[in-house]
């Protein structure tokens, strides 16, 4: 590297650093070469690339495996062709048919529900999704009890499965909770409340003489502005698809001896007139027997 004093341009404060034979660096005279950036300290500049541009880059996360239907008999026929399916997602509905006769069916498997701590003889506190035929009823009716918080992305595709080629019914009973955030008004702990949705085959049929098509008369439609989601409106959008008589029940509160009260009351009247609701069943969970069941955000295993 040599400094050439014939290339200095005495106006502009220039000089020429000859490195080698092939390249020149102009500098300033009152400048010093500039220290190096730390790439671990320093902020880095603005990306010019927007989010969903970077995620080009990124490999896709591989897709979860599809939920399937497990039957106790394996030898038995695998297309349930019940007169009512109740599809049991609140905790007051599970509450409730935790206290009937009941035969244990199959079971949906979901791949991402890990199931440790559940029990080999079917609990209330097991993380599944049972599939029962009720004991007591004159008419064949099937009951899936949801243990188990189903993820909003999980929703239309286990709705194919329980409303698929191997669950056929005539008419659809979905059980849920009324959320506070989708509800347009103001609810309060001391109102008990319930609302339903219906399909168009459902709604149509109630108006004609057969009056034991229709579920659930003595309510109020849910108002409107209001909102349903996750798996009780990807439910009730299969029944529509499907051309099902379909019927969503959404209640308030979710927890407690009053809203428990109130879906028994309604069940009893319009749904399973000769089903014995056996309060005295003797569960070892005792906020299960007397409705005071417990907060899934203090139970959260955030917490644990």
């Amino acid at each position: 590297m040599a400094l050439s004093d014939s290339d200095e341009d005495s106006g502009s404060g220039w000089v020429l650093i000859e490195v080698g034979m092939k390249m020149r660096i102009g500098l300033r005279r009152s400048e010093a070469p500039r220290e190096m950036e730390d790439v671990l300290t320093d902020i880095p500049p603005p990306s010019r690339f927007f989010q969903e541009d970077l995620n080009i880059f990124t490999p896709p996360s591989p897709s979860l495996p599809r939920p399937f239907l497990m039957f106790s008999d394996p030898m038995a026929d695998k297309i349930l062709r019940p007169l009512t399916l109740i599809v049991a997602i609140s905790p007051a509905s599970l509450q409730i048919f935790h206290q009937v006769s009941k035969t244990l069916v199959g079971s949906l498997i979901l791949p991402e529900i890990l199931f440790s701590g559940n029990t080999i003889v079917p609990s209330a506190k097991d993380k599944s999704c049972y599939i029962y035929s009720l004991d007591d009823s004159d008419n064949p009716v099937v009951v899936v009890l949801v243990q188990c918080p189903i993820p909003a992305e999980r929703s239309h595709v286990l709705s194919k499965v329980l409303l698929g080629a191997q669950i056929v019914p005539k008419r659809v009973l979905i059980l849920d909770s009324i959320q506070s955030q989708n509800f347009r008004g103001k609810l309060s702990r001391d109102e008990t409340l319930a609302y339903k949705l219906e399909t168009l085959s459902q709604r149509d049929s109630s108006g004609d003489a057969c009056g034991s098509s229709s579920l659930l008369k003595d309510i109020d439609y849910f108002p409107s502005g209001s909102v349903v989601d996750g798996l009780a409106a990807a439910l009730l959008a299969r029944c529509q698809i499907l051309n099902i008589k379909g019927t969503l029940c959404v209640s308030w509160p979710e927890f407690g001896n009053s809203v428990v009260l109130l879906l028994k009351s309604l069940l009893l009247k319009d749904v399973l007139q000769d089903t014995n609701f056996d309060c005295g069943s003797g569960f070892g969970d005792e906020s299960l027997r007397y409705g005071c069941m417990k907060d899934p955000v203090l139970e959260s295993e955030l917490y644990t």
